[in-house]
């Protein structure tokens, strides 16, 4: 499988505080997205479930690519988390966790390790090595089920969030918490791209809240309520989705809210204004199967990274219910009035999506764009490499002399 690079790795020792990418050799344009394909297919990402589980059918949970782009982790309902090359679009190996279960796996600063959270037993989080398949350390404190895992981006501590309305600091080093959040619901968490500011989110109402990463001990310095007018003229009383995600943008202007249902958002990341509404999909509150109706109460389903930015912070790539892929150009003139998100002087404008393409037989539960190469990976019961499409280009006349015949490279060069 071709990949094109849009950002050379940096070349520090561990490839931290990467901060979106440093290079642009295929710069990310509404043509780079509406040209994008499946690369590869992986229709057996996930072991089927049996026919008497009542969860059937297995989906994948969580994508997460390490920082040089090169490799993805997987984490699937089947008690497994397998191991990607985005190189050469290929399993390399899986890894189970029967006994405990498996979610949010997520890359650390290194290729070979992974933070994971556990399904069952307990809500322990997981630190463990591909290299060898061991466990290299335990973070338990967490009393209900782990939502959340974030790494900080400049150096080994990481935030996870519970069911159990906390938000806990932790270093790869120590298993000791460093730190602790109570609030009065179940929150979901984000660094900047600093790792200076952290945000927490909590749902019913929505409320975003923005702390100092070095000050714990001290209230929110931004405290803002997520008050989407729009709800208000469609249902009564107003139907306020489950905020699922959050994610600041790779530039640091913007935030985005991630929801269960069929609105996202995206916040001004300095004053909390609400920017923009992005809606077009279909949420994933509807359950796992394409027929199921949307709840009447708001859940979380089984959403929680359906959402992501670009790396270039002009495109937000979301799935959907229906098993189509939807894209935001955030930048476009016509779809945002002035070429920017609007402020809260303006009314807040409903965004459609600019693309929207099909990808999946079945709810596209997690996307995830390459930091590194013009790639991004969704999955639900399959796993699907993108890559833009390129036109074909016949090889140069001293190329074919010079090739065996037959020998032609999968771009067509």
């Amino acid at each position: 499988m071709t990949t094109y690079m849009y950002g050379k790795p940096s070349p520090s020792k561990d490839n931290r505080n990467q901060r979106g990418p440093p290079g642009t050799s295929m710069p990310i344009t509404p043509a780079t997205i509406a040209r994008l394909r499946p690369a590869r297919v992986f229709q057996k990402a996930v072991d089927p479930a049996p026919p008497s589980d009542p969860s059937a059918p297995h989906t994948i949970t969580s994508l997460s690519f390490d920082n040089t782009g090169e490799f993805l982790v997987t984490a699937g309902e089947d008690e497994a988390f397998r191991l990607y090359n985005c190189r050469q679009g290929k399993l390399v190996k899986p890894f189970w966790s029967k006994k405990y279960g498996v979610d949010l796996a997520t890359f650390t600063h290194k290729s070979t390790t992974i933070l994971h959270a556990s399904t069952k037993e307990d809500n322990t989080v997981r630190y463990h090595s591909l290299h060898d398949n061991r466990y290299l350390q335990y973070f338990k404190g967490h009393q209900r089920r782990v939502i959340c895992i974030q790494m900080s981006p400049v150096d080994d501590t990481f935030l996870t969030s519970s069911l159990d309305k906390t938000v806990r600091l932790w270093d790869l080093r120590s298993p000791t918490c460093r730190g602790l959040l109570n609030l009065p619901r179940a929150p979901v968490v984000a660094y900047d791209n600093t790792g200076v500011v952290f945000a927490v989110a909590l749902s019913s109402p929505p409320r975003i809240a923005l702390y100092d990463a070095s000050a714990w001990d001290t209230e929110p310095f931004l405290s803002v309520e997520l008050n989407d007018t729009q709800l208000a003229q469609r249902a009564f009383p107003p139907r306020v989705p489950v905020v699922t995600s959050l994610q600041f943008s790779s530039n640091g202007k913007w935030l985005l809210v991630g929801t269960a249902g069929e609105v996202h958002y995206v916040l001004d990341s300095f004053n909390g204004d609400l920017l923009a509404r992005l809606e077009g999909h279909q949420g994933l509150e509807r359950g796992k199967h394409p027929g199921a109706a949307a709840d009447i109460v708001p859940r979380r389903g089984i959403s929680g990274q359906e959402v992501t930015f670009t790396p270039d912070s002009k495109f937000v790539i979301s799935g959907s219910h229906t098993g189509r892929w939807h894209a935001w150009d955030l930048l476009n003139k016509e779809e945002t009035m002035s070429g920017a998100l609007v402020g809260k002087e303006q009314e807040v404008r409903t965004v459609l999506p600019s693309f929207g393409l099909e990808g999946h037989s079945a709810p596209v539960r997690c996307v995830r764009w390459n930091p590194r190469f013009a790639m991004m990976a969704t999955a639900g019961e399959e796993l699907a490499f993108w890559l833009p499409e390129r036109k074909f280009e016949p090889p140069r006349r001293e190329e074919r002399e010079r090739r065996p015949s037959g020998d032609v490279r999968m771009d067509g060069r």
